[in-house]
């Protein structure tokens, strides 16, 4: 199935062929809209020419930096989010190399597939959750306790980006986000 999280065809299509791209989005999915943090890794493809993580990692930091600031900028702080690109694809080069799908083809169940991407630059627990339930609901990854290790974004609904498979899915993801965002300025 088609990724469609971008709402962009042809960075749809890069999500959907480049598993580091999907990656990156997630990475990038943060302080920013949902939507233009997954087109990032299209905007890096046709700026630089490739997304191999060695040749990221590998890349003048200033020349990059620059690449990803250009307009429209890859996400709201370009410059600072073109460093923790570089670190991601540091990382996915030393540790995997050069492969993604290691990250989750390799993990011995979803605590250890939790454990790999909470090691990346840029996620925490949180967001690594949502990675691997969007590895689960959108690619069939699911290593034993993928549920326990995504918690409450492995359940069905629209509470992230796991959830968005086309333009009504992200307006349900972003509705309950906004009255999740409501129910706590009121507990406040």
């Amino acid at each position: 199935m088609p990724i469609q999280i971008a709402q962009d065809p042809a960075a749809d299509k890069v999500l959907t062929e480049d598993p580091f791209a999907l990656l990156v989005g997630m990475m990038l999915d943060q302080q920013f809209p949902m939507e233009r943090a997954f087109a990032g890794p299209a905007k890096v493809l046709e700026r630089f020419g490739t997304l191999e993580p060695g040749a990221i990692a590998a890349a003048d930091p200033e020349a990059f930096s620059e690449l990803c600031r250009q307009p429209p900028a890859i996400h709201r702080y370009g410059g600072a989010m073109a460093t923790r690109l570089q670190e991601l694809a540091g990382v996915v080069t030393e540790t995997y190399g050069g492969d993604v799908t290691r990250l989750w083809t390799e993990a011995a169940s979803g605590a250890d597939l939790l454990k790999r991407v909470m090691a990346l630059p840029g996620f925490g627990k949180q967001k690594a959750q949502i990675f691997v339930a969007l590895l689960a609901k959108q690619l069939g990854v699911r290593p034993d306790g993928w549920e326990k290790a995504a918690g409450t974004y492995a359940e069905e609904g629209y509470r992230s980006v796991a959830d968005v498979v086309d333009a009504i899915s992200l307006q349900k993801v972003r509705d309950y986000k906004k009255a999740q965002k409501q129910a706590q300025k009121k507990q406040a």
